[in-house]
């Protein structure tokens, strides 16, 4: 089995490459567990490893229909689309949000139609999607209405996969990702990165600021988490998602205050000190808009699981990271 990873470079592909090289193998169409012969890292800039012969790096423009052509080939049976322009970028560059997060996502779903093979994409989106007057929590059958550019790029990714999903060019599935934290490495332009640099920062002995309000809640996922669910997304059946593609995963809703308190309980009071409270009216519009809980029955019902606490994320990344 070949794998193509794209956003292979980053935290979470790095991740799911390494876990995946460690296990017996995939499911295929074919409902085996089929080993995995390759696994492609695609990404703007080069990925870094796994250190392994069955890992190829390809790096290069996602938009570019030759990349894709040199990614995507018959014997490509499973692609996990991870690469994006994160939130608060997209918002500030409509221009390149679009191109990395719609257009180079249609690109890569028609290069799937051309080879003509049916890969199974696991595509995954964001919380992004719903904003405006919302239900506490959200639910399956809630109306997308996003209130950003990388909302509404992320909005049309769905409905694009669950067409070519439709048609039959695709075994296409939607994972809608809460906000990971905590993200290890340095700050990016998400609007949600504060989330990962109030813990990360602290604990690293470095100063954070915060830029919203201690009552703000966020809808929470740890990387270990997450990458559990992107496997378990994957291994569904076809038949178990029907014409319904897209899956809230669980997480936590967690006050901005409790993931201090956890820090605090976890690094001590002065890890929680180095946090500055520095309010930021456009980071708190945007973070403000999305959902802080998910009605996740279904994708209980469907083997995925959440965090048990953030104190548990919080020691969960010491674990693998400090």
């Amino acid at each position: 089995m070949t794998i193509l990873i794209t956003g292979g470079a980053g935290f979470l592909g790095q991740r799911l490459a390494r876990r995946l090289l460690a296990s017996d193998g995939l499911t295929g169409p074919d409902g085996r567990v089929t080993p995995i012969d390759r696994i492609t890292l695609l990404d703007v800039v080069p990925a870094s490893g796994p250190d392994d012969p069955r890992v190829r790096v390809v790096t290069g423009d996602i938009a570019d229909p030759a990349v894709l052509a040199d990614a995507i080939g018959p014997d490509t049976a499973s692609i996990f689309h991870l690469a994006a322009i994160v939130s608060g970028q997209a918002e500030a560059d409509f221009d390149l949000g679009m191109r990395i997060n719609l257009d180079a996502s249609r690109l890569l779903l028609e290069r799937c139609r051309a080879v003509g093979h049916r890969p199974r994409v696991v595509f995954t989106s964001s919380v992004a999607v719903y904003g405006g007057a919302l239900p506490d929590p959200v639910r399956d059958d809630t109306a997308l209405n996003p209130q950003s550019s990388y909302g509404v790029q992320k909005a049309m990714g769905e409905l694009l996969l669950a067409d070519f999903s439709r048609k039959g060019f695709v075994d296409g599935r939607v994972l809608q990702l809460p906000t990971i934290s905590v993200r290890p490495g340095r700050p990016n332009k998400a609007a949600s990165s504060f989330a990962s640099g109030i813990i990360r920062e602290p604990l690293n002995g470095e100063a954070a600021v915060c830029p919203v309000p201690p009552d703000t809640r966020l809808w929470l996922l740890s990387p270990r988490r997450a990458v559990e669910c992107l496997i378990r997304g994957h291994e569904l059946a076809d038949a178990t998602l029907g014409n319904r593609r897209t899956v809230n995963l669980p997480g936590l809703s967690v006050r901005v205050a409790e993931m201090v308190a956890a820090l605090e309980s976890v690094g001590g009071a002065e890890a929680a000190a180095r946090i500055r409270w520095e309010p930021d009216a456009t980071i708190t519009r945007i973070v403000g808009g999305w959902p802080a809980a998910w009605e996740t029955a279904r994708a209980e019902a469907l083997g995925f699981t959440g965090d048990a606490s953030f104190a548990e994320i919080v020691r969960a990344y010491v674990e693998d990271e400090c």
